[in-house]
């Protein structure tokens, strides 16, 4: 089945700060986690719905990893369009500032160094900080009515309805999907065919996705007149029937050769079908 569908997710982070996701993350992660963790874990990269976070050793990453949940409701709470639902963990040389140098160099005595407190006990001291703020912060939530998220469980404003930002988002994008394939596969059926097998389903909103998948094929038709040459796997001919039927709303058993032509143009028509 070709894909002829893509979810497009905007990002959108609530407080306006400009920049790509992991930037705006970077930004906040100290607000986010706490300056001590911070100072020892930073937020490298996202891919998808996952981000990578770098941690100054494998101590760090194993005591983050066990509070991941929390992390990630944490980041949802702080950025809501981040679309973040897990985190993995790498060791590696973190981006630190002068200031987080000094702060990090071992102190000394008596013209000696004195060694670092255990790395673990700073770790979980540090974790147990960030435990209890976010239990605080859920215990507010509660008391002000926030209530879980129906899909994910995280805590949400009163004003939602049913599901966070995130969930909502990723609900929408399926329902997208959706709605394309049932455009591709079965065009014939109109906004109230799609409508009754998509719930909910708005004639605004079928009519842009329609627009949009219209422009998207026809790019792909146009690409092959200009080429002159198809695709091996015949792609170019499934499109052009569904873009003819969707285009034109004739139902299939009134369209004539005529309407095929008309919709594609001459050269296009031969391209695929054959003079």
């Amino acid at each position: 089945m070709l894909k002829l569908g893509e979810a497009i997710r905007a990002w959108a982070p609530s407080d306006g700060a400009a920049g790509d996701p992991r930037t705006v993350l970077e930004m906040v992660w100290s607000e986010i986690v706490g300056p001590q963790i911070a100072r020892n874990s930073h937020p490298t990269r996202i891919a998808g719905n996952s981000l990578l976070v770098t941690t100054r050793s494998s101590g760090w990453s194993h005591q983050l990893s066990l509070l991941s949940d929390s992390i990630v409701q944490a980041i949802g709470a702080r950025l809501p369009s981040s679309g973040i639902d897990r985190l993995r963990f790498r060791v590696g040389t973190l981006p630190e500032s002068p200031r987080a140098k000094v702060l990090s160099r071992p102190p000394t005595r008596g013209g000696r160094r004195v060694g670092p407190r255990a790395e673990t006990a700073s770790a979980a001291e540090a974790l147990q900080r960030f435990r209890g703020q976010v239990e605080q912060t859920r215990d507010a939530k509660r008391s002000q009515g926030w209530r879980p998220c129906a899909a994910c469980g995280m805590l949400i404003a009163p004003s939602r309805v049913r599901s966070c930002l995130s969930c909502s988002v990723a609900a929408q994008d399926a329902r997208t999907r959706t709605v394309a394939q049932l455009m591709f596969d079965a065009p014939w059926l109109g906004y109230r065919g799609t409508a009754e097998l998509v719930e909910g389903l708005q004639e605004e909103e079928y009519e842009r996705i329609r627009a949009r998948l219209l422009t998207r094929w026809w790019g792909v038709l146009t690409a092959a007149r200009d080429s002159r040459r198809l695709s091996s796997d015949g792609r170019e001919r499934l499109i052009a029937s569904s873009y003819v039927l969707l285009r034109s709303n004739v139902a299939p058993e009134d369209i004539v050769p005529a309407t095929v032509r008309g919709v594609l143009g001459d050269e296009l028509h031969d391209l695929i079908y054959g003079k």
